[in-house]
């Protein structure tokens, strides 16, 4: 090797030491600057929390009162245990103790800390809640043990009487993935992983009412996020308090009146739209959401037969039956194809093309007026004038009267019931409207649906000369203070295309369906309060009942039973509709209910 080459190698020798020490220390350097200055807020944010965090304060969620004032919902205090993933040393040791103590495996306690993945890095994640007196006292004592280990204390919903009026006040429950991507859309840092929201009823449709706005505490922690002392803290603001049109004692009374049917009833105040009761039964139990619906109960109310989650009163749609013949008979009359003193034989039955529509007097009426057909009922009267008017001008009377469409009532989920006619049929079926079919829509069959509550404010109008209303079911909202926020008023949604004329003629015959002795309702007759009403007897399926007795029928083949009224019938102040499933008769099944509330009612009206 020449003394060049070797010059060369001890050079690079010497030099190439210092070239990693600097690349090193480059490197070193590199890092320091990527960790104190690019992430410089992450991991401040990182140290804060390890030594100062936020916790929030949940606010009390707003009470429920009735239109008396009758507290129905209120909040009561709840033990929950808790786990901060990120304060845990022994996970081992932490869970084999939440075994013992809580009676809750390691298994469904890392199953339930995964479901919540979604939660922020140190907020505390609920593994139990509504803790009992001793299992709180178990936690309490070896908390300084489990680092990690949290006991909160939550507000809990009560309803305090439980499954009456279920429906209407909904129930609340854990918000989950889905709906917290909607809210943070509409209102970001509102809601947070855990917290409760309104899933049903009222307590959905004035979630933002009632939740009230949360508070929140600045708390200093140890390195086993044990709490040393409170650094600042804003308190919560409490919800609102919702006053509801419904009165708890008129309420009670409709729901003894169906305990033991399936079904729904609605009496509303006639003039405003108030709805003062609303039940559909069967009903369930809200605080079984509140304290922690098990799988079997929830199994239990999801493959009930009767399905008693739905709100029948505002999602149950039925063929109104007779009760129909009311739409039928103005829309006659104000066209014009009848008259007051037009007269129409039924024999019993209509022939029509191939067929025999019959009426359900076998032997027939007879020859018989508008008046007469009302308070009989007479199926072939109605057939004729069906047919006189055609589907198309039914349906604009139907949608007239509130059918069809939702009502706008203050709850979720409405349906809005169906409506046909020969745009509709051709729409959806791609054929042409018959008018043999015309005649099922005249007696309130074949296509046509509606709800209870469309039903009770079809009778509403009718009462109150032609103003179609829109039911309220909230009263008033109040802050915490007393302030009355909102106070709802009446709403007129139309008016009735009804001349005077013919909704005295309608009148007079719901009030011979009551009243006079061939009427369909004589069972819902009060001897000093007048009340006017329509039967109507809702077919499920066709069946030849000549030689088959209504008790012969499988239950679930049944006719419908509708009874829909107002009272009194010269001054109305209330109106209502019943339907009982399966009942059969509007007269013997449902008549008789609305009768014993109206009792009730006009027995009680003053503390109403």
């Amino acid at each position: 090797m020449t003394p060049r080459h070797e010059g060369r190698l001890k050079l690079i020798r010497a030099v190439l030491p210092v070239i990693i020490v600097f690349l090193v220390f480059l490197g070193i350097g590199l890092r320091l600057w990527y960790l104190q200055v690019y992430q410089y807020q992450t991991y401040q944010r990182l140290s804060i929390n390890n030594r100062i965090r936020l916790k929030s304060i949940p606010a009390s969620r707003g009470l429920i009162f009735d239109r008396n004032g009758v507290l129905l919902v209120d909040n009561r205090p709840s033990y929950c245990a808790a786990i901060v993933p990120e304060d845990i040393k022994d996970p081992h040791a932490l869970f084999s103790f939440l075994k013992q103590a809580l009676w809750i495996d390691e298994k469904e306690i890392r199953k339930r800390l995964k479901k919540r993945a979604y939660f922020a890095p140190f907020q505390a994640r609920v593994i139990k809640k509504n803790l009992g007196i001793l299992e709180v006292a178990r936690l309490q004592t070896h908390l300084a043990e489990f680092p990690g280990l949290e006991i909160l204390i939550r507000s809990r919903r009560h309803y305090l009487y439980g499954e009456l009026a279920s429906h209407l006040l909904g129930y609340i429950g854990e918000i989950n993935q889905r709906e917290l991507k909607k809210y943070q859309k509409k209102e970001k840092n509102v809601y947070s992983p855990g917290d409760y929201i309104g899933k049903y009823g009222i307590e959905k449709t004035l979630e933002k009412e009632l939740r009230g706005e949360k508070g929140g505490y600045q708390v200093e922690v140890d390195a086993n996020g044990r709490e040393m002392k409170t650094l600042d803290r804003v308190a919560p603001i409490p919800g609102h308090n919702i006053y509801l049109t419904i009165s708890i004692f008129l309420q009670k009374k409709l729901e003894e009146l169906m305990a033991d049917k399936a079904g729904a009833a609605v009496a509303v105040n006639a003039e405003t739209g108030e709805i003062l009761a609303m039940v559909s039964h069967p009903n369930f139990d809200p605080n079984l959401f509140t304290t922690g619906i098990t799988p079997l109960q929830w199994r239990a109310l999801a493959k009930n037969p009767l399905h008693p989650l739905q709100d029948r009163a505002i999602q149950g749609t039925y063929p109104p039956g007779s009760t129909y013949k009311i739409v039928t008979a103005s829309g006659g009359l104000e066209e014009g194809v009848i008259q007051p003193d037009t007269i129409l034989f039924c024999p019993g039955y209509l022939r029509f093309g191939h067929r025999s529509y019959r009426c359900w007097k076998k032997s027939g009426h007879g020859n018989i007026s508008i008046h007469q057909a009302i308070v009989g009922s007479c199926d072939v009267f109605f057939y004729q004038v069906g047919l006189r008017l055609g589907v198309d001008r039914l349906a604009f009377y139907s949608r007239a009267f509130g059918l069809g469409k939702p009502t706008g009532i203050q709850l979720p989920g409405e349906k809005g019931g169906l409506i046909p006619d020969s745009r509709w049929k051709r729409k959806r079926f791609h054929e042409p409207w018959y008018q043999g079919e015309t005649l099922s829509i005249a007696i309130g069959q074949g296509y046509v649906l509606a709800t209870p509550l469309q039903m009770a404010m079809l009778m509403a109008s009718v009462a109150n000369d032609g103003k179609l209303l829109r039911p309220l079911v909230v009263s008033k909202i109040v802050d915490i203070g007393g302030k009355t926020l909102k106070k709802c008023k009446a709403e007129i949604r139309s008016r009735l295309p009804l001349s005077e004329k013919t909704l005295k003629i309608v009148k007079s015959g719901l009030w011979g369906v009551v009243n006079e002795p061939h009427g369909t309702a004589r069972r819902a007759r009060l001897k000093d309060i007048s009340v006017s009403g329509k039967t109507g007897t809702a077919q499920v399926v066709r069946i030849k009942r000549d030689k088959l007795s209504h008790k012969k029928v499988a239950v679930h083949l049944r006719d419908h039973a509708w009874f829909v009224a107002f009272a009194p019938s010269d001054q109305p102040v209330i109106a209502m509709s019943v339907l009982v499933e399966h009942g059969g008769h509007g007269g013997s099944a449902a008549a008789p209910i609305a009768g014993k509330f109206l009792r009730a009612f006009f027995d009680g009206e003053e503390q109403y």
